[in-house]
């Protein structure tokens, strides 16, 4: 069900960091946002939608699907406001580079209903699938391109494996395919029992603070982590252990194998989620040739809200509008 769709535009003189040019607002189309409802049997699950003022006449633009990670809901990460900063946004930058951007919250997380279940990776996958149901009815494409960050990637990968007629080309950002030695599961892993026995943990400041801190100060503006942390207490002080509990007694949990669409890797130079020969192994397996690695320097776990994120808007915006291929070996 549909709530309200309303328009947003940047202030005068804004420059728009991920274009790589300085351009002001004034050149910039509007921005449009809807607000959704999809469900999951009973579960009501919040969906929510950017895109440019439509144009009469002009081709629908292709659907791009961000997934969130573990620890965050969709606005919060891909819609983020920054007191005293700008173009945080992930949703609008697509948005202008003419895609019809699309996130939710997955159960257990923001506006979506909190229920019993602890958000495990299986899922998210369910939730993808709801969602797209509304996406098809709104925008007449059965298909989207699919970018999910940490384990919003599990997710997504997951998504791509279950239903690949419903996905373009996929994106993965601070991936991890078998957690070998990776630090942060390591450290996780020393609260398993808590994740088995608890739905869910506690969501503090110290945590989304220490989200740009724990690999490699220096890599995000310190005051990202205080905006998600007021931007997420607006939804209660904890969330969903299932993505944790799912990322340290079941990895791998994704086949490279199987995943059959074209896929871009790309890793924060500094990300302790997975290592460098992890990620590469997965890369190499990875069944379509289609495929792209990137690293992003100076970058750490979040690539999404870290100082550098433009250059990972622009990998990403490269990947998903490639030239026609030309040669005659199919």
């Amino acid at each position: 069900m549909k709530r309200r769709e309303f328009g947003t535009a940047l202030g005068a003189g804004t420059v728009l960091a991920a274009a790589g040019t300085a351009r002001t607002a004034a050149a910039e189309p509007a921005v449009q946002s809807a607000e959704y409802w999809a469900r999951k049997s009973s579960v009501k699950l919040y969906v929510f939608r950017k895109r440019a003022a439509p144009v009469a006449g002009a081709a629908a633009a292709p659907v791009l699907f961000l997934v969130h990670g573990s620890s965050m809901s969709g606005s919060s990460t891909y819609d983020l406001r920054v007191p005293g900063q700008s173009n945080y946004s992930m949703m609008d930058a697509f948005a202008r580079f003419g895609f019809d951007v699309w996130t939710m919250d997955h159960e257990g997380y923001g506006r979506s209903d909190r229920t019993s279940g602890n958000s495990d990776i299986a899922s998210g996958v369910a939730d993808l699938r709801a969602a797209m149901e509304v996406v098809r009815r709104e925008t007449g494409s059965a298909k989207a391109h699919f970018f999910g960050e940490s384990s919003g990637g599990i997710r997504a990968a997951a998504f791509a494996v279950a239903s690949p007629e419903m996905v373009d080309r996929l994106a993965l950002s601070a991936f991890t395919w078998t957690g070998k030695g990776s630090p942060t599961l390591a450290n996780r892993a020393k609260d398993v029992e808590f994740y088995r026995t608890h739905n869910m943990r506690p969501a503090t400041r110290e945590l989304y603070r220490s989200i740009f801190t724990r690999d490699k100060a220096g890599t995000a503006d310190p005051a990202v982590g205080d905006a998600l942390a007021d931007a997420e207490a607006k939804f209660g002080d904890a969330v969903p252990t299932g993505t944790y509990l799912d990322m340290v007694t079941k990895l791998p949990l994704i086949d490279p194998e199987k995943v059959r669409v074209p896929v871009l890797m790309a890793r924060g130079e500094y990300d302790g989620i997975s290592t460098e020969e992890d990620l590469i192994g997965f890369f190499e397996r990875l069944a379509n040739r289609d495929k792209q690695y990137v690293v992003i320097p100076g970058s750490a776990h979040s690539l999404v809200l870290g100082y550098d994120r433009a250059r990972l808007w622009y990998a990403l915006n490269a990947f998903l509008t490639p030239p026609a291929r030309v040669d005659r070996l199919g």
